[in-house]
């Protein structure tokens, strides 16, 4: 099933016909509560899994809906992209599970596990630099030389319907929440959380939460411009990118607010979550948890929807 290009903010009829056109290849995920947790934090979490999505991460969703809305002719060439790994196991997938080639672009400092799952797919892997400017580069090249279609790992609204689907499953399963919480790096989930928040449950909070080290979501979202960072040296690797203008102006419109959490307070969230509920997550999940225990004053007493992006974390490299 073709879905259509999508030029503007995607509508809540585009968001809806998206998430039906990209369920055969993306998997529902459950969301999971525990009391611990919640007697911790001084509030009720429901915790929306997508370490169990398709490449253990929520990336499956935008990659799976870019690609079905290639025309036959652009699927001969295949799709290309840069990631530093969630990405790139998505893309490698679609591409697979499509039939079409898929040319992904990654940093020297990837995490060895994404790579490896990247060249399991089937997908030919470019290694570049580690900085964005590295990858745009390599990328320029490749799709020079391939043809390929280039799916942005955030800045194109395919990607952000396909990721508004992960909030909506959410609302759909745990009615009535306060608040909804996403990780922020790109922000293409941010804005699609948020846009699906907007129009289905406008009564709910949207926050992102961050990692201070690579808070440029947080002075973007004061400045009303892209913003970018001196560092990205955050264990939270999934959230070292910066945001785009396209997520940047649904976030200001949208998201009540961004929390930066420090990189010990992601560690001790994210070992909670690990010991408390018996699942693997990756250190870019655990920030929302993480902005929840720091400001429990806040948040006390609510009904509050956490999305865990991801679960491809490298066990030789535990932080605990």
């Amino acid at each position: 099933m073709q879905t259509p290009r999508l030029t503007n903010i995607p509508t809540l009829a585009e968001l809806q016909g998206i998430h039906r056109a990209i369920q055969p290849l993306i998997h529902r995920t459950p969301v999971l509560t525990c009391k611990s947790i919640d007697k911790i934090a001084g509030a009720a979490l429901y915790f929306k899994c997508e370490n169990f999505q398709k490449v253990g991460a929520f990336k499956m969703r935008g990659a799976a809906s870019a690609s079905l809305s290639l025309s036959e002719e652009d699927k001969k060439n295949g799709i290309a992209t840069h990631s530093s790994g969630n990405h790139a196991q998505a893309v490698a997938l679609s591409a697979k599970l499509l039939g079409i080639p898929a040319y992904i672009v990654m940093p020297k400092n990837a995490p060895s596990i994404k790579r490896t799952a990247t060249l399991g797919y089937g997908a030919k892997v470019i290694t570049s630099g580690n900085t964005i400017q590295d990858r745009e580069r390599t990328l320029e090249r490749v799709v020079a030389q391939t043809k390929a279609t280039f799916i942005h790992p955030y800045d194109n609204y395919n990607v952000i319907a396909g990721q508004a689907s992960c909030a909506k499953e959410l609302h759909e399963d745990t009615p009535d929440l306060d608040v909804v919480m996403s990780p922020v790096g790109g922000g293409g989930l941010m804005s699609g959380t948020a846009l699906i928040t907007h129009y289905l449950h406008p009564n709910c909070e949207i926050y992102g939460a961050e990692p201070e080290r690579v808070n440029d979501a947080y002075r973007s979202f004061l400045s009303g411009k892209v913003e970018g960072n001196d560092r990205i040296d955050t264990i939270a690797d999934g959230l070292r990118t910066t945001l785009s203008h396209k997520t940047l102006e649904i976030i200001r419109n949208y998201v009540k607010g961004i929390i930066t959490v420090s990189e010990a307070e992601i560690v001790a969230a994210m070992r909670l979550i690990w010991e408390r509920m018996k699942i693997i997550v990756e250190p870019s999940c655990a920030v929302t948890l993480a902005a929840i225990l720091k400001d429990k004053e806040q948040f006390a007493g609510k009904k509050i929807g956490l999305i865990l992006t991801g679960g491809n974390v490298d066990v030789e490299q535990l932080p605990f």
